[in-house]
């Protein structure tokens, strides 16, 4: 990577594909825009013609929670009895996970 590449923003790539429903981190690229970005994921990530669809995001523009802090982060949705469904029984013919 010449020293021009360093100072694209990063771009993390996002591949749906042809029997996923959902779409998967597969790695990052660097770009000029988000049209390069766009390209640059085709041709290093779907080579193989195996995405329908392709999603990339600025890294910069992605904010998320950190694993050192999952136990505070999630635990207000613990004292929430009404959001588990352990105090009834839930019919066979009812999908659940």
């Amino acid at each position: 990577m010449d020293e021009i590449d360093r100072d694209w923003p990063l771009y993390e790539v996002f591949v749906r594909g042809k029997r996923g429903l959902n779409h998967v981190h597969v790695g990052s690229v660097r770009a000029a825009d988000d049209t390069m970005a766009l390209h640059h994921a085709r041709d290093l990530y779907t080579r193989r013609n195996e995405g329908v669809s392709i999603w990339v995001v600025k890294a910069a523009d992605i904010t998320a929670s950190s694993p050192d802090e999952k136990d505070p982060f999630f635990a207000p949705s613990g004292d929430k009895i009404y959001r588990h469904p352990t105090f009834y029984d839930i019919p066979d013919n009812v999908p659940h996970m």
